[in-house]
C-alpha cells in the first residue's frame, strides 16, 4: 500500500522468511558457525534456543542451504508426533525406503543408509524445530537415534532448536541421559539497539530504499517497545510505515512508533 510513496520496490517487513531479507546479527553468526562445526565434527546433539521471533527458524533454513550438496538432512517443523511419527518423518524426509512400518523396521532402515552414507564420506542432519513441544517419550525415542554410531564417530547428528522452555524441558531428571549428550548449545539473545538499527537500514534497503526513514529516536524508541525480537520489529514498523503514509510523513518520527504501537494493542484516542 505504501510502496511507491516511499519509492519502495516491495514492503520491507514482511514476517514471512524471505532469504533476501535475512539479516545475521553476532550472534547469529555464532550460532551458525557452532552448528556448522558441530556437524562437520560429527557432535552427535546440539541444541538451540531462543525466544519467539528471535530468528531460530531462519538460521535453521540458514544452516539447511550452506548444507545443501553436503549432508543429508530431514527438517522437522511439527514436532507433535508420536514416537513412530516422528521416526516415520525422518525417514521419509531422508528418502528412505523401508520393509515394514514397525519401529524396528525404520530403525535398521536408518541404520543400513547412514553406514553406507559413512562410507561415501556424506554425513546426516536432523533438526527438530519448535523441539519445546517434544513430548519426553519423544525426546527419549530421538536419544535412542544417537545409538546409531561406530567406534569412532556419530553417525546422525541432530540439532533441537525451541523457545526457553526447551531448557526447561531437558533439565527434567528423567531426561539426563538425553541432557549430557548434548555437545553444543546456543542461546540467540534478542537484537542490540545498534543491531536493530542495522537491521532496519538492511531490509529497507533490500526493498529499495535509499533512503533513511527512520529517526534515531524512532530506531530507538522500535527498539524498547520490541525488545530487539526481530518478528516485532517487523510488524512494529511495518505499521508505522503505514501510518506515515496516511499521514503523508516521508520521515518516521518517535510519536509515529507510540502511535503504531497504541493501534497494535487497540488503543485508540
Amino acid at each position: 500500500m505504501y510502496e511507491s510513496f516511499f519509492s519502495l520496490k516491495e514492503l520491507p517487513f514482511n514476517v514471512t522468511p524471505d532469504p533476501r531479507f535475512i539479516y545475521f546479527s553476532r550472534h547469529h553468526r555464532e550460532a551458525l558457525s557452532a552448528l556448522l562445526y558441530g556437524i562437520e565434527n560429527r557432535r552427535g546433539f546440539m541444541e538451540v534456543s531462543g525466544e519467539i521471533g528471535a530468528g531460530k527458524t531462519t538460521l535453521c533454513r540458514t544452516l539447511l542451504k550452506e548444507l545443501d550438496g553436503h549432508a543429508h538432512t530431514a527438517f522437522i517443523f511439527n514436532p507433535k508426533l508420536s514416537q513412530v511419527e516422528l521416526l516415520e518423518t525422518i525417514i521419509e524426509d531422508l528418502g528412505i525406503t523401508t520393509k515394514g512400518r514397525r519401529r524396528k523396521d525404520y530403525f535398521d532402515a536408518l541404520n543400513k543408509f547412514l553406514l553406507q552414507e559413512l562410507e561415501k564420506g556424506m554425513n546426516t542432519v536432523v533438526i527438530i524445530d519448535e523441539a519445546q513441544n517434544l513430548s519426553p517419550k519423544s525426546l527419549e525415542q530421538v536419544r535412542l537415534l544417537s545409538n546409531l554410531e561406530t567406534t569412532r564417530e556419530k553417525l546422525i547428528q541432530i540439532i533441537l532448536v525451541g523457545q526457553p522452555e526447551l531448557r526447561a524441558l531437558l533439565a527434567r531428571p528423567d531426561l539426563v541421559q538425553l541432557r549430557q549428550r548434548i555437545a553444543i548449545r546456543y542461546h540467540l539473545p534478542a537484537l542490540s539497539r545498534q543491531e536493530v538499527a542495522h537491521y532496519l537500514e538492511h531490509r529497507l534497503e533490500v526493498a529499495g530504499c535509499e533512503d533513511r526513514l527512520f529517526t534515531p529516536e524512532a530506531v530507538e524508541r522500535i527498539y524498547e517497545t520490541s525488545g530487539g525480537v526481530p518478528r516485532l520489529i517487523n510488524v512494529l514498523a511495518d505499521r508505522a510505515l503505514l501510518a506515515a503514509f496516511t499521514k503523508s510523513v516521508r520521515i518516521v518520527e518517535a510519536a509515529l512508533i507510540d502511535a503504531a504501537q497504541a493501534d497494535l494493542e487497540g488503543i485508540h484516542a
